[in-house]
């Protein structure tokens, strides 16, 4: 048999000083010289294994010096995959010629070892699979069996991870007409060692009996393959965690793209596909640029793990972007600086695999000359707008039709909008060449901006067009501050997409709310907005509301100037800019007033009308907000949310026609009892009215109907049992979360206990409301959620636990700091990587009656039970507290009264304050609260949502 030595091609050239990796001649010599101490008996092998893992590790020490000193993925891949074809074929021949050698080996027993999968492209990641086949002339033999078992399991106990299949070539050729996964392996395969005739014969029996003729059917078989691998990872490029290899924008994107360019084309590389006219010199490069820069995260990733890993995780994303050079600049930190030209890469690649792999869809699919069908769609083409329908998809009637006429990019998008028509490739591939064209002139020209706001303002959904300009570079070279947030991320894990993504998902929602697609989810929204007079106003606002972000600065008020600016050249009134621009500005506010703040307080509401100042601003506030929410992410918008937004916009409104005023909360009070007493239909007038006398005005105001009346029917059998202390638990699917309400004797501290022992079983609080009794019993109202796995507790023995400890924590039975200190070592460390800086503020302003302070920190264990906690060794009375989360970050505001049932307004006091939630605020697990100041002024609106 030949060794692979004298039948193997060249090795890439661009791999310098290759022995220095691996010396093949040296390792052979090591082998010999076993053999010859050991023979081939039982002390060979692990000699054996020795020398070839001492050969491994000695190269992939090379590699990883020479990717550390250099950065190159593309390097590091070819070489790792130069070090396995060595020591492969090093292992082959030693295997054939002395394990089991045969002087004159029949002709069943001479084969081939082919790379496949990456491998067999040359692209081996550190920490990747090598896959090989195993060709046979025909059916396996006894000899060619004991050689492949050998070989793979040296392999396998060198720690390689080996996928291998021992196939013969009829059965490569039968499986490959069968089967498109083992199509794509044989055409990306490799020769790797043996005589190579077997090889020679599988690659033109694979052109002439698989691949001839079947183009179209491969292409559209790849394509769908890319379609449902993007759906299993969330259908977007722009995720926090996204998978290098197999997510959209990937690696695996542009290897199909390769796939589909070589089955049609027949090349080995993409430099060939310039030659082909498939790909442009220009574009050749954006594809080798994106495929390095990913590659380079990947060895990252990689060597950073120590395993076979893709995904960016919160916790490698800071270092990796550290390895690949990303430092703070600007006010922007590395690791966003890393993600955001992750993102543009990602979209890069989408650009290519989108634009090209459509190009060759369409080629692979044309008819011959002079086919009927040929001549027939031809005779279809008709003229729209200045444009023409190719395939049923709109085309530009020449390449240089966008160089000539610039307007003609944005004109192309409104056609399609109009006419509800897809674009064809050839004029996308056309606008990629052309953006240089689009500048200060296109920008000013009246007609390019009419037909931009009617594209954004009409009644067709806005979302995919401005996706599809956002897709083709056209929407951030047209609108350049738009451009500034395009793969904009904000590295925490609350916001899902990046900042563009953002804004064109809110769009597509606020077309959906106008259209009435969401009046079972949203009936206030779907109401209201038909009433909103500045509807052009409101998308531009949608538009513009995060453009501002990622400037270091308030990107509400750097927002603001931007639509000041930008308003008049798009064609709107002065009216629509002021609009514009206060919606811009304010645009956190009513989430912040809803989710911040008491409502219950009447300062609340009236400090937020005399912002506000006008039903049409209200009603564009309101429906701004949901949409914004709404496209943050999944389960980001849920009915607490929208109760609290339809409570501040119905009170808004009241106060606005004149209500709200003392009689009408009494009207509002008795129209809440009047509703009770219907519900109450077991309840005796005498038993009513002594019901009513438990609760104080705010409480009646504070829950629908049916939830009252379950209290009261709760009340009721407590007093008549005399417990002292009542828990009830009540799942809510709509909002997914468990309901926990408490009735218990109130005495100083109980809501921190009460917090403790929630949290000590696993729950973590996103609501709660508290009240005491005229009978000077406490009634708070819990909504948690499971901390493991997120909504509501549903099983019976987690609530039944969650009873027990309530029960034992205030009987004091068990201290909630014991179970907290289990449960904070076994929880999840990828909030950990984030850095949120504690902050306390304390306003004396915002309620008439309390001090109200917030608190922001990272989320944790039992954090609400540490921050109640020390409010109440300040002897506090916490009265009402709102809490919130948003991914890592925790907000939980408080309203307070000093142990006299006044404001806290002492100096001292206050500083104390501050000291004591900032110690509560540092992590046990090693944050350290910075020093600061105690600020006591009306804080601007803003909140975590949009």
């Amino acid at each position: 048999m030949l060794s692979a030595r004298a039948a193997a091609p060249a090795p890439a050239p661009a791999i310098r000083n290759k022995r220095a990796i691996i010396s093949r001649r040296k390792l052979s010599g090591d082998l010999e010289e076993l053999l010859a101490t050991h023979g081939t008996g039982e002390g060979l092998r692990p000699a054996l294994i020795a020398a070839l893992r001492g050969t491994l590790a000695a190269g992939r020490a090379e590699i990883r010096a020479r990717f550390d000193a250099e950065g190159s993925g593309e390097s590091c891949v070819r070489e790792t995959c130069y070090l396995a074809d060595r020591l492969v074929g090093t292992l082959a021949d030693f295997t054939v010629q002395h394990i089991f050698p045969s002087a004159n080996p029949t002709a069943g027993e001479i084969f081939d070892i082919v790379a496949t999968g990456g491998y067999g492209r040359g692209e081996l990641a550190p920490c990747s699979d090598i896959d090989l086949l195993f060709l046979l002339p025909y059916k396996r033999t006894p000899r060619v069996e004991q050689v492949v078992e050998y070989m793979l399991y040296i392999l396998w106990d060198l720690g390689l991870k080996v996928g291998h299949a021992v196939r013969s070539v009829d059965e490569c050729i039968r499986q490959s007409k069968a089967d498109v996964t083992i199509r794509t392996a044989v055409l990306e395969s490799r020769y790797l060692w043996g005589p190579g005739k077997l090889f020679g014969e599988l690659r033109r029996r694979f052109d002439k009996e698989v691949v001839a003729g079947s183009g179209p059917e491969f292409v559209e078989a790849k394509l769908a393959e890319r379609d449902n691998r993007h759906l299993k990872m969330g259908d977007s490029r722009y995720v926090l965690e996204p998978n290098l290899k197999d997510g959209k924008g990937g690696l695996r994107d542009l290897q199909t793209l390769f796939w589909i360019a070589k089955y049609l084309y027949r090349v080995e590389g993409v430099d060939e596909l310039v030659g082909k006219k498939v790909l442009t010199p220009e574009e050749a490069q954006r594809f080798a640029k994106a495929q390095n820069f990913l590659w380079t995260a990947r060895c990252h990733l990689h060597y950073l793990t120590g395993r076979l890993e893709d995904r960016l995780t919160f916790d490698v994303q800071s270092e990796i972007g550290a390895r690949m050079g990303y430092t703070e600049h600007a006010g922007t930190k590395g690791v966003e600086r890393f993600m955001k030209h992750y993102f543009l890469v990602a979209k890069d690649v989408g650009d290519l695999t989108r634009i090209f792999c459509a190009a060759l869809e369409a080629e692979s699919k044309r008819p011959p000359k002079f086919n009927i069908l040929r001549l027939a769609a031809l005779a279809r083409r008709k003229d729209v707008d200045g444009f023409i329908v190719d395939g049923e998809r709109l085309n530009a009637r020449d390449e240089r039709q966008f160089k000539d006429n610039p307007i003609d990019m944005i004109r192309l998008f409104h056609t399609a909008q109009q006419h509800d028509i897809d674009i064809h490739p050839a004029a996308l591939r056309a606008i990629t060449r052309s953006l240089s064209a689009i500048g200060p002139k296109l920008r000013a020209d009246p007609e390019a901006n009419r037909l931009f706001l009617d594209m954004l303002t009409g009644r067709k959904d806005p979302e995919i067009t401005l996706r599809r300009m956002n897709e083709a570079g056209v929407l951030a070279r047209f609108i350049p501050d738009f451009g500034r947030v395009v793969a904009q991320m904000q590295y925490d894990m609350y916001h899902v997409f990046t900042v563009d993504e953002h804004t064109l998902f809110a769009l597509g929602i606020l077309h959906k709310i106008e259209a009435g697609e969401l009046k079972d989810e949203l009936p206030l929204c779907s109401d209201v907005i038909h009433k909103v007079v500045s509807r052009r106003a409101l998308y531009v606002a949608l538009l513009l509301h995060d453009i501002a972000k990622g400037r270091g600065g308030d990107h509400s008020v750097l927002g603001a100037r931007v639509a000041e600016k930008l308003c008049p050249r798009l064609g709107l009134t002065a009216e629509e800019t002021e609009t514009v621009a206060w919606l811009v500005r304010w645009h956190l506010a009513m989430s912040f007033t809803a989710f911040k703040r008491d409502l219950e307080d009447e300062k609340t509401v009236r400090d937020f009308v005399s912002l506000v100042q006008s039903p049409e601003r209200l009603r564009l506030l309101l429906v701004l907000t949901v949409a914004d929410i709404r496209a943050v992410g999944p389960q980001r918008w849920n009915n607490w949310k929208a109760t609290l937004l339809r409570e501040l916009y119905n009170r808004s409104e009241e106060l606005m026609s004149g209500g709200m005023s003392g009689e009408g909360r009494v009207r509002r009070i008795q129209a809440a009892q009047a509703a009770l007493r219907a519900e109450l239909t077991d309840f005796d007038d005498a038993a009513f009215d002594a019901h009513l006398t438990l609760g104080y005005p705010a409480y009646w105001l504070a829950f629908d109907a049916e939830t009252l009346a379950h209290h009261a029917r709760l009340v009721r059998d407590a007093e008549r049992e005399q417990r002292p202390l009542t828990v009830d638990t009540r799942i809510d699917r709509g909002r997914a979360v468990t309901e926990v309400t408490i009735y218990a004797t109130d005495h100083h501290g109980l809501f921190s206990r009460l917090a403790g022992a929630l949290a000590a079983c696993g729950a973590d609080i996103v609501d709660a409301r508290i009240f005491t009794m005229t009978n000077g019993m406490a009634l708070d109202v819990f909504s948690v959620q499971d901390a493991a796995g997120g909504g509501a507790f549903e099983s019976g023995d987690k609530l039944a636990k969650l009873s027990v400890m309530i029960e034992r924590v205030l009987s004091g039975h068990l201290k909630p700091l014991q179970e907290l200190a289990t449960r904070r070592t076994t929880a999840s460390s990828r909030t950990r990587v984030f850095h949120v800086p504690p902050r306390v503020l304390i306003d004396n302003n915002a309620s008439t009656t309390h001090t109200v302070i917030e608190v922001n920190g990272r989320d944790r264990p039992g954090l609400l039970y540490d921050l109640t906690r020390a409010l109440s060794n300040l002897t506090l009375q916490i009265s009402s507290a709102k809490i919130s989360t948003f991914g890592e970050k925790a907000i939980d505001v408080f309203y307070v009264k000093d142990v006299f049932g006044l404001k806290v307004t002492h100096e001292a006091k206050l500083a104390k304050i501050k000291e004591r939630l900032l110690h509560a605020l540092a992590d046990p697990a090693g944050d350290v609260p910075p020093p600061a100041a105690v600020k006591r002024t009306r804080r601007r609106p803003e909140t975590a949502e949009g």
